[in-house]
């Protein structure tokens, strides 16, 4: 991941020396809203707004889940960097199979997106990124709020039920922190100890979900929602990379039955599938960070079925 000081592109060391060896995440810089009724000066038109994301990103991820479930890909056109990111370059776009190049602003790299957007900027230069096309202004960059955007203010299914919000938020919460950045506190942690202390907290919260799904269907309920697409983009890649890459090894997801089945029955809901790129995803974390993996040694397991059948409809029948 690398940054721009005064719009200009800066390679990022990983250092993690003044935080004890914790990962800490950066703060967004966009942060506007597409609204239903236009106030916000982001009206939801048909084909006004680009997404720019990973197939590898998790967070990015979420935004071409939603666009999907919202029936949204004629709508908002996508560009798809290359799963390859290093500092000297950040994200950058490719004709690789699975990538695309920048369509919408001929961009070879991400950077020059926001350079584009603010060519004075300061910050982390990050995906998912939603784009404007007629302003040429980058709307959002911050992956939760632009899935509620698109559920919100486009018509389709609702994800985010007005009488659930309050159970989703608080969930939304400690999963995001335990498990959703959980994995990178691990993995990323320069030290035993901000490692020991992360992974801890990852398991102890993935030991909490399972509890919830002994129960419920869902995370707040039996009704599938926002706070289950942002759990499934990190569980879906967590026996292929987490365990082994971030060394967040004390269980594997198949040694959790009821998170299992629930992370087989997202996957095999329609449309979720092609949304899933194991190829990128593995290329990208085993090769993007040389730090861990000097080598840059992609492995050929584990070998996981999605498609195996799932309980979750015998459990909770009604």
């Amino acid at each position: 991941m690398g940054l721009l000081v005064n719009g200009e592109w800066v390679d990022d060391s990983h250092d993690t020396s003044s935080q004890d060896g914790k990962f800490v995440r950066p703060e967004t810089q966009f942060r506007n809203w597409i609204t239903k009724d236009g106030s916000s000066g982001f009206p939801p038109e048909h084909g006004r707004y680009h997404l720019y994301v990973s197939l590898a990103c998790p967070w990015a991820h979420r935004t071409l889940i939603m666009r999907t479930l919202k029936g949204l890909q004629n709508s908002i056109s996508v560009s798809i960097v290359d799963h390859f990111m290093n500092d000297a370059d950040g994200w950058k776009f490719s004709e690789n199979p699975g990538s695309t190049l920048d369509t919408v602003n001929g961009c070879k790299y991400m950077y020059e997106i926001y350079q584009k957007s603010n060519p004075e900027m300061t910050g982390w230069v990050t995906v998912p990124v939603l784009w404007d096309k007629v302003t040429n202004k980058i709307v959002n960059n911050e992956s939760p709020e632009i899935i509620l955007m698109l559920n919100n203010s486009y018509d389709g299914p609702d994800f985010y039920p007005e009488e659930l919000r309050e159970k989703i938020e608080e969930v939304n919460v400690w999963i995001y922190d335990k498990i959703n950045n959980g994995v990178y506190k691990s993995g990323f942690a320069t030290t035993q100890a901000a490692y020991e202390e992360a992974v801890t907290e990852l398991f102890e919260a993935l030991d909490r979900v399972e509890g919830i799904l002994d129960k419920n269907r869902y995370l707040v309920g039996n009704r599938f929602t926002t706070a289950d697409i942002r759990l499934f983009t990190c569980l879906v890649r967590f026996d292929s990379v987490y365990v082994g890459h971030f060394k967040c090894n004390l269980r594997r997801l198949v040694d959790y039955p009821n998170i299992w089945n629930y992370v087989k029955e997202i996957y095999q809901m329609e449309g979720i599938a092609e949304t899933v790129n194991m190829d990128h995803i593995k290329k990208h974390y085993y090769i993007s960070h040389n730090w861990i993996n000097p080598n840059g040694i992609v492995p050929k397991g584990p070998i996981i079925d999605f498609n195996e059948p799932h309980d979750r409809a015998l459990k909770f029948p009604n």
